[in-house]
């Protein structure tokens, strides 16, 4: 710090906090609306700078020391409570912030020492110019990208993995703002920028590896839709392939069906006539397929994967009620339907059990569509955040469900119940 009077320390003051809660928020999906969200980032952001700037009036030896660091846990409380993400993306979010709030001080205090003989006003200068690139970069160019892979950083950072950046990114600002070396040299300011570069390239390194173990699991996930989607089209051909062997031979049988009936009229056996034509239209009812669904795709997905069922001895029940014409995609559909029968079906016959059941409920009310399956499972399936991990094999589909369900700000919920597990999905229809 070069010092100064109380409103030098509130202009520093402003543009430190303005920069991390800005940053911070540009970056966040809130909890809260909008309106209300930037209402209490203004009140508080306000509040913290008054009182910043009283804390150097009264005691401002005390200020230098310790004030950039005691404003990073001030700050990550709030914003940990007016986000929506889960806590330790809150964490590397705010971590983030800080590192360019260590990034604008340092510019500004070592400019102005340097070249400016540790001119006042050449500090706020660079400080404000830094806040000005920082926001203007983070807007147009970092926030879509963030945004874009801020669900891979949720499925694969992990609170453990925030809490190591984190503490290594508090560990070089201990170092950075030790109190003892913050004495104008060239080695401590060679020192401090050393910290601060290689905390930048570590974050950056591991938001990149992040988002990239995130695409690979996508692209991973999206494979095997494809391959789900062409399992099922085979199925569909197999069963239009066995419909044709079915009409051929219903042709060839209508031939002696129809030699019988006019021996029957020439005859004149009206009485036999009839109970020989009831006893055809009884066995043609029996061979009839029902649909589970007046919904096309549904029905479709749902015969094609009970019949599959069904060929490894598993008793299916399908209580469906939906209609044509939702506004669901069809290949969500498929990802849905498809990977929560295909899991239900690995579930009964890795369960080792000697009756094994699948029932299936789908209900549309108003504008929500409920999808519950309940199917034989084994004991020793194991969650991870919520989420069912198995050691028989690898793909269990979740992802896919849970990026299907995402499109219409879904939920779901995996379960195990009294031996069975339960998958449950909630769909928001646009209305």
């Amino acid at each position: 710090m070069l010092g100064g009077s109380f409103w030098i320390a509130f202009l520093r003051n402003t543009i430190s906090v303005v920069l991390m809660l800005s940053f911070f928020l540009m970056l966040d999906r809130p909890r809260f609306s909008m309106k209300k969200t930037v209402c209490c980032y203004v009140v508080f952001g306000v509040s913290l700078i008054v009182g910043y700037s009283c804390w150097y009036l009264i005691e401002a030896v005390s200020f230098v020391k310790f004030a950039a660091l005691s404003v990073l846990p001030v700050i990550c409380v709030f914003c940990s409570l007016m986000s929506g993400e889960v806590l330790y993306l809150s964490l590397y979010k705010m971590a983030l912030a800080f590192y360019l709030f260590s990034v604008c001080t340092f510019c500004g205090v070592d400019v102005a020492r340097w070249w400016c003989d540790g001119n006042l006003w050449i500090d706020i200068l660079v400080r404000f110019i830094c806040l000005v690139i920082i926001l203007i970069f983070t807007w147009y160019k970092f926030r879509k990208q963030f945004l874009n892979g801020v669900d891979f950083l949720i499925q694969e950072m992990d609170l453990f993995s925030a809490a190591t950046l984190f503490v290594s990114v508090i560990l070089g600002a201990i170092m950075a703002y030790w109190p003892n070396l913050q004495g104008f040299s060239v080695f401590n300011m060679v020192r401090a920028f050393l910290i601060l570069f290689m905390a930048g390239v570590l974050q950056y390194a591991i938001l990149h590896l992040y988002i990239h173990l995130g695409q690979e699991h996508y692209y991973q996930a999206e494979k095997e839709l494809l391959e789900v989607n062409e399992q099922l089209l085979h199925q569909q051909m197999e069963f239009m392939r066995e419909s044709e062997k079915e009409a051929a031979r219903i042709r060839h049988d209508m031939h002696h069906h129809i030699l019988l009936i006019k021996e029957y009229v020439s005859k004149g056996e009206v009485e036999e006539l009839l109970a020989y034509l009831e006893q055809y239209g009884e066995d043609v009812e029996s061979r009839k397929v029902k649909d589970v669904s007046r919904n096309r795709v549904v029905n479709s997905i749902l015969s094609a994967y009970a019949q599959k069922a069904r060929s490894q001895n598993i008793q299916v029940a399908l209580d469906v009620r939906v209609a044509e014409g939702l506004a669901i995609r069809d290949i969500d559909w498929v990802s849905l339907l498809a990977n929560v029968f295909e899991n239900a079906i690995h579930g009964c016959i890795y369960s080792g059990m000697s009756e094994q059941k699948i029932n299936i409920y789908i209900a549309q009310k108003g504008n929500k569509v409920i999808i519950q399956c309940r199917n034989t499972s084994s004991p020793d399936v194991t969650f991870r955040k919520g989420l069912p991990k198995s050691d028989k094999g690898g793909g269990m589909g979740v992802f896919s469900i849970l990026k299907a369900a995402s499109r219409y700000d879904g939920e779901t919920d995996f379960t195990m119940e009294n031996g069975q597990f339960v998958t449950r999905i909630l769909l928001n229809l646009p209305t």
